[in-house]
């Protein structure tokens, strides 16, 4: 397991506005929205039912589609009023034109994904910036776990070894070298825990991170 360390060209946020109506979603959506501009447009990959969307609508004015492929997920985000696609990412993003988006969000879906590299690059293709969440696998916690013998089953990894859609498990120190090989600029970085943001030690004491990033120039 890699060595704990900070990121090269990145940045931790310390002034986060929360917006009033974040009570009633999930907490990490607050993170994501303080990073979206006003009016925006954004695709969500991997949007489920529409709760992310429909919050960045309320909080941002923000418009854009989400895409998805389980029948049950679409139909409720047409519940919601949310503009969705349905579509395998791991197919790609080829009904977008590059450079369609300000943001593209991939919201704790990451590590489900099968072609990593793919998914990267088809966001930076298609958006100016790229926001992703993950849980982070080098939460102490996860690795008190391995160290017992087992695989981690935490409040970010609810999911048992044998059914769980997680197959690309990956910590801070991973992505961040991910980035690097794959001309990804990092333009800021968040770690949570519950809803506390860490600062001290992330990779270690981090549950769920967060980064903001870019084509790299």
């Amino acid at each position: 397991m890699k060595q704990d360390h900070e990121a090269v060209n990145t940045k931790d946020m310390t002034d986060i506005t929360i917006p009033s109506i974040a009570h009633s979603f999930r907490p990490d959506f607050a993170v994501i929205a303080a990073w979206v501009k006003p009016g925006a447009k954004v695709l969500d990959l991997g949007c489920g039912d529409g709760s992310l969307m429909c919050f960045l609508r309320e909080a941002r004015n923000i418009r854009g589609y989400g895409v998805e492929i389980d029948d049950a997920n679409v139909l409720a985000c047409f519940n919601n009023g949310v503009n969705v696609i349905q579509s395998d990412l791991e197919s790609g993003l080829q009904s977008f034109e590059s450079a369609s988006f300000d943001y593209v969000v991939l919201s704790q879906t990451l590590q489900a994904v099968k072609n990593t590299e793919n998914i990267i690059k088809e966001m930076l293709r298609v958006s100016k910036e790229g926001i992703v969440s993950f849980p982070n696998f080098g939460y102490w916690k996860n690795r008190l776990q391995v160290l017992a013998g087992n695989m981690p089953v935490s409040e970010a990894l609810p999911y048992q070894w044998f059914d769980t859609p997680n197959i690309h498990n990956c910590t801070l120190g991973d992505f961040e070298e991910f980035c690097g090989q794959h001309g990804a600029r990092i333009l800021e970085r968040r770690v949570m825990s519950g809803n506390r943001q860490v600062a001290m030690m992330p990779n270690l004491l981090g549950m769920l991170a967060f980064y903001r990033f870019e084509q790299q120039k």
